[in-house]
């Protein structure tokens, strides 16, 4: 996929394609450069599954393009946009799930000498995945609107920063404003129960390979390529659920529901709309889920005196 360039010279020249390029209005130099898209460097990524075709997006040809003209416009500050509640959203996502995640674990485990099985574990991780969305998807929310203001100007953004969206989405908006994309949320819990269940078993398998006790520490390079593998089965297999939801939090577009967006998506963009932004996903997801599955396996056993 090729997200078109800002430039309108040098869009002008390029061959069309409907679905694969997205096309600006021609417009002043000044109205460029304050409507050119402002995400932070994570946000870059972000910005793929939202790209609809709307003409209001922010147009660039990839990653590395939409760096450059971020900094170009708006310096450091820009390339750390929507960071704040990204730092709050993943710190309590991940410490929650981990709490509920083992805490379920524990309770189906009570009075048994027996191993989980792998629907245990699907089951186990989905529930604890519910208890945290339910917590954290305000957090969310006001991420998505962070990243997509697409005022370079800040004093003509309509939000000033994470508690301000908050307020105003809950004013404006009430519980349901702060709650959309709740349902595909929950679908999305799929997405974690499927990651768990499968590091789990690698772990398993590993530890039985080598003849050790199924909790047993493993080296770093292990827990490392475990998280990955795990990581890029269950992205691949609920990826989808991550555009419809963007698009149904996204205060530019206005869907009716879950059905509209996979209708209208479906429609403009084919299968591939559902897809789009997966690799840079990817890049961008797994080194942050290798490190947090390493530095949780380590600090948890050094936690209860079991690390050597």
């Amino acid at each position: 996929m090729v997200i078109g360039c800002c430039d309108a010279r040098r869009s002008a020249h390029r061959p069309a394609s409907p679905r694969s390029v997205i096309y600006l209005l021609p417009q002043s130099q000044s109205q460029r450069r304050t409507e050119v898209g402002v995400c932070c460097f994570p946000q870059c990524f972000f910005l793929f599954p939202v790209s609809d075709g709307l003409k209001m997006r922010p147009q660039y040809d990839g990653v590395v393009h939409c760096m450059k003209t971020i900094w170009k416009l708006e310096g450091i500050r820009g390339l750390y946009q929507g960071v704040t509640p990204n730092i709050w959203g993943a710190g309590a996502s991940w410490g929650l799930y981990f709490l509920f995640y083992n805490a379920i674990k524990a309770y189906t485990r009570e009075g048994r000498q027996t191993e989980l099985s792998a629907g245990e574990h699907l089951v186990s991780a989905a529930e604890a995945g519910m208890l945290t969305l339910c917590l954290t998807n305000p957090v969310w929310v006001t991420k998505t609107r962070l990243v997509l203001q697409y005022n370079a100007d800040p004093s003509r953004k309509h939000y000033k920063g994470m508690m301000d969206a908050l307020v105003k989405i809950y004013r404006h908006e009430g519980i349901p404003g702060l709650y959309r994309g709740f349902v595909p949320g929950l679908v999305g819990t799929s997405h974690a129960a499927l990651q768990f269940m499968t590091y789990e078993g690698l772990k398993r398998e590993r530890n039985k390979y080598k003849n050790m006790p199924t909790e047993s520490l493993l080296s770093p390079l292990e827990y490392i390529t475990m998280a990955a593998i795990s990581k890029i089965f269950a992205v691949a297999v609920t990826y989808p659920y991550q555009v419809v939801r963007a698009r149904l939090q996204d205060q530019h577009n206005n869907y009716s529901g879950i059905v509209d967006v996979i209708r209208r998506t479906w429609s403009n963009e084919g299968i591939e709309g559902f897809y789009k932004g997966m690799v840079p996903n990817l890049v961008r997801v797994i080194p942050a889920c290798c490190i947090t599955f390493l530095v949780f396996e380590n600090v948890s056993r050094l936690l209860l005196g079991e690390y050597h």
